[in-house]
């Protein structure tokens, strides 16, 4: 089946306006801090946005429409004084990341790799265990986003519960998931609010790598 076209509208970026593709989009918005911008289906679309502001279209994939009453007050809008994280992987090079922001001001706190190996469901645990140390060495306690409910699951088991495996993982994957389980129950993280970020009311989480 043939892959339906999209258009990228790029508010806050290097270059911004209307692009035909995800490549020239991407050239306008990854790496670039704070980057504002979305697909749409249709051009007609694409231009309506482009004279709107970015964040009424926040969560709504390209919809006009704004969220009912009932979504805003099921979901509510996100804390700034917070930290999000969150992790990529590709199944086309075999290579993970993962980073954390404070969802303010998009300052990136940390980032690991690339690095081969893992899983995305890997990268969302090691970036929450990492965001819990990062508070706990600089003795400090924002809440945390996260927007997979399995990684927020395993942490609170202290126990990745990847399905790779372990045999031929990259060692290096391994070591880091060994020193993640460790803190964990070496630590007590009750003290550290941990949310699911609601990507189909807030929009991407911050620290997503705009990969769509």
């Amino acid at each position: 089946m043939k892959k339906k076209k999209k258009y990228y509208v790029v508010w806050f970026g290097r270059q911004t306006g209307i692009f035909n593709s995800w490549d020239d989009c991407k050239k306008q918005v990854e790496g670039f801090t704070g980057a504002k911008y979305m697909s749409f289906l249709t051009l007609e679309e694409a231009k309506y946005a482009f004279g709107k502001n970015y964040e009424e279209f926040i969560g709504l994939n390209g919809q006009k429409k704004p969220l009912s009453d009932a979504d805003l007050q099921k979901y509510g809008k996100p804390s700034g004084q917070a930290i999000a994280v969150d992790a990529a992987f590709s199944s086309r090079t075999k290579m993970m990341e993962y980073q954390g922001v404070f969802v303010e001001t998009s300052t990136k706190l940390f980032k690991l790799g690339p690095i081969k190996g893992g899983s995305n469901n890997i990268g969302e645990f090691l970036a929450l265990v990492h965001v819990l140390a990062y508070q706990e060495k600089n003795k400090i306690n924002y809440p945390i986003y996260s927007d997979s409910k399995i990684a927020i699951s395993w942490i609170y088991q202290k126990f990745c519960k990847t399905n790779v495996d372990r045999k031929t993982e990259n060692p290096q994957i391994l070591n880091l998931i060994a020193r993640a389980e460790k803190w964990l129950k070496e630590n007590d993280i009750s003290k550290y609010k941990i949310m699911k970020w609601h990507t189909n009311a807030w929009g991407e989480i911050p620290a997503d790598f705009g990969r769509k």
